[in-house]
């Protein structure tokens, strides 16, 4: 097993993610397995109780792990599913060691950091690092670690030594280290390229070869890291420092990130997205519904405009207390809260505009139309909680990991579903879940009577898990997160759904047969991605047949 330890300095937020994704995405590309593990030394067990506010949005995994968004940029990148042990955090490492303690492991021994934790750090991540990620089920051959945080916090200290006493554990040639830092302008951060005689001059200083000192400048998109790395011989230090098996061959999967490079640089047609949240005031909230909008928008040729508007902005008390903030979000939509969220489903539903709710957006969906077109008042019939329904997950007298979390299967009861189209074809999907509350499963009939159909069920058939409206250019919800299995290569379908409607293209793209698929298998052995290269040629004969949507 060969490890590349990334570390930051001078500032937090520097970038330290994005050169791990990009480092682990330059070696798959040469046919390496690649795994990653981030570590995280705030005292949390995990990420589940963060506010959005403080951390960004909480990415979910397979096996319900709800971790750190840098663990979306892995596996967005390198196309892997990880599990939760891949987020190594203080609390999970100090939990751990008090619990051999108390189980008496230690034999009476008087437990430290130093060196009980700093092992259980060690061993943590030898273990985690020989877990298959691939869907091969190979072991990796190559783990990335990010450490997060700066080097100098004192809660990274544990860490920092831990991995002091690591290198010599694994050997030299087994372990290297990447230590992200800032170059200031009024492997190095800057706004441009560095000329020479500084990459020279903190050679010198930083006690490394001139070629150990890689110029990361500001880029178009952060696609283009990857290929910033392969031209500045970063593989090929690799390969001598670490050893690495690579044969000198065209790596097609570099090829195909490098087009999709490209193409997103040359982009013209723009498509415009109303993002209607509650947390949009900090736009890492939302990281993978973005993602997987740049994604989709990539993947027909159009540049991407989010636009970010508050849900409470929508509501009438608004009106009263801000009345230009209330108009502004409305011109928003038309060019915090939970009514908010309905009158723009509402207004969606009613003006025909593309509509995709994801999780509480599809639950609100219901209880939109159960109000405005069934007559109810209130919202309380329309759900459940999961309680009500047997979920050993589910345990009201804890915080952390108590909603239904992870990778769950969806079936889809009708072979006339718009979504099941754009997944292929298939009866059924497994997507990420992250939710406390359900549709009622009693009330479905009075819905598809009047035309909104759960399209989509768990197995038991017990749980709503998609809604489509008939007579809509795409109004469609899911009680799932698609956004977390998005790859740049292979958009999400639902997402993917919601641009070919927002640009006109969705019509013309179902009545051929969908061919065009978003999920295509991606392999750096195969060469294979997705969407097929026609995709970014797709070109309609009238655009005006089918209407333009915001």
């Amino acid at each position: 097993m060969k490890y590349i330890l990334v570390t930051g300095g001078v500032i937090s937020g520097i970038g330290k993610g994005i050169i791990a994704s990009s480092v682990g995405t330059i070696l798959k590309s040469c046919g390496l397995h690649v795994t990653a593990i981030k570590i995280d030394p705030y005292i949390n067990i995990d990420a589940g109780t963060f506010s959005p506010y403080e951390h960004g949005e909480v990415f979910v995994l397979d096996d319900g792990g709800e971790v750190d968004l840098d663990l979306g940029n892995y596996e967005r990148f390198l196309d892997i599913r990880l599990t939760k042990d891949n987020n190594l955090t203080t609390g999970k490492i100090y939990q751990s060691v008090i619990n051999k303690e108390r189980r008496g492991d230690y034999l009476g021994k008087t437990v430290q950091v130093v060196p009980h934790i700093t092992d259980a750090i060690q061993e943590w991540v030898m273990r985690q690092a020989t877990i298959p990620v691939d869907d091969d089920g190979a072991e990796p051959q190559v783990c990335v670690i990010e450490l997060g945080g700066t080097v100098g916090d004192i809660e990274s200290m544990p860490f920092i030594e831990a991995f002091r006493q690591f290198q010599f554990k694994v050997k030299r040639e087994n372990f290297c280290n990447i230590h992200v830092s800032l170059v200031p302008q009024i492997m190095c951060r800057c706004s441009t390229p560095l000329d020479n005689s500084v990459k020279e001059k903190i050679s010198m200083f930083c006690h490394v070869e001139p070629e150990q000192v890689i110029c990361v400048h500001d880029v178009s998109s952060i696609y283009r890291v990857p290929l910033l790395l392969e031209d500045q011989g970063v593989v090929k230090y690799f390969c001598r420092r670490l050893d690495l098996p690579i044969e000198s061959r065209p790596r097609k999967m570099l090829t195909k990130w490098k087009e999709m490079s490209d193409r997103s640089d040359r982009l013209l047609e723009q498509c415009s997205i109303a993002l209607v949240g509650k947390y949009t005031k900090f736009s890492d909230s939302y990281a993978s519904v973005i993602k997987a909008l740049e994604h989709s928008a990539l993947a027909i040729s159009h540049k991407l405009e989010v636009k970010y508007i508050d849900s409470a902005d929508l509501e009438p008390t608004t009106l009263l207390d801000e009345p230009v903030k209330y108009h502004e979000a409305w011109q928003k939509l038309c060019m915090r809260g939970t009514e908010g969220k309905i009158q723009a489903i509402n207004w969606a539903r009613k003006q025909k505009k593309p509509f995709l709710g994801v999780c509480l957006g599809m639950q609100l969906a219901v209880c939109e139309f159960a109000r405005n077109t069934l007559g109810w008042t209130g919202t309380i019939n329309c759900f459940t909680r999961l309680q009500v329904i047997d979920m050993p997950e589910h345990n009201p007298g804890q915080m952390g990991g108590t909603m239904r979390l992870g990778k769950r299967r969806t079936i889809f009861k009708t072979n006339s579903s718009i979504l099941r189209k754009l997944y292929g074809d298939v009866d059924h999907v497994d997507e990420r879940h992250r939710h406390r509350f359900e549709v009622n499963p009693e009330l479905k009939q009075h819905f598809e009577e009047k035309g909104f159909h759960f399209v989509g069920q768990d197995v038991e058939g017990e749980r709503m898990e998609v809604i489509e409206l008939d007579d809509h250019p795409y109004f469609v919800g899911v009680q799932y997160h698609p956004e977390f299995t998005s790859r740049p290569i292979k958009p999400s379908p639902p997402y993917f759904g919601l641009l070919l409607a927002a640009a006109g293209k969705l019509h013309t793209y179902l009545q051929k047969g969908c061919r065009l698929s978003p999920r295509d298998t991606y392999s750096d052995r195969s060469g294979s991605s997705s969407p097929d290269s026609e995709i970014s040629e797709f070109k309609l004969p009238s655009i005006s047949q089918d209407s333009p949507s915001q």
